[in-house]
């Protein structure tokens, strides 16, 4: 089973603009440094910090909303799909796109990044 992880934020983010207060962009991860950083002293009520711990199982790791991702570029490359895997079509243009979408849903293949079939069928 696959943990939920916190969101691991910067420290005081919510305190300052330039941080992320406004723009979640800014908000990444960042190692907190300072010499009375409660945060860094690990300090009891503080946001958690990425640790070795966080990882994911080992059966786990790699995949996507529990699909193993496979990238495809053409019809050919969706011929190797296996069941319990998804795949990730890559760079290609609208009609080849539009192709490996119709045959991955024919064979019931789960595709991971479903909002470029949505973008391009507009």
């Amino acid at each position: 089973m696959i943990r939920k992880k916190p969101a691991f934020l910067r420290q005081h983010w919510d305190r300052y603009l330039r941080l992320g207060k406004k723009v979640k962009k800014h908000r990444h991860w960042r190692h907190p440094t300072g010499g009375d950083s409660k945060m860094r002293l690990k300090e009891r009520g503080k946001p958690d910090r990425p640790t070795i711990g966080w990882g994911a199982d080992k059966k786990d790791f790699g995949k996507v909303k529990g699909f193993v991702p496979i990238r495809v570029e053409n019809l050919t490359e969706l011929g190797r799909v296996k069941n319990n895997e998804a795949i990730i079509v890559a760079r290609v243009g609208r009609k080849n796109r539009m192709a490996i979408i119709a045959k991955a849903n024919e064979r019931g293949i789960k595709i991971l990044n479903r909002y470029m079939e949505k973008k391009n069928a507009a």
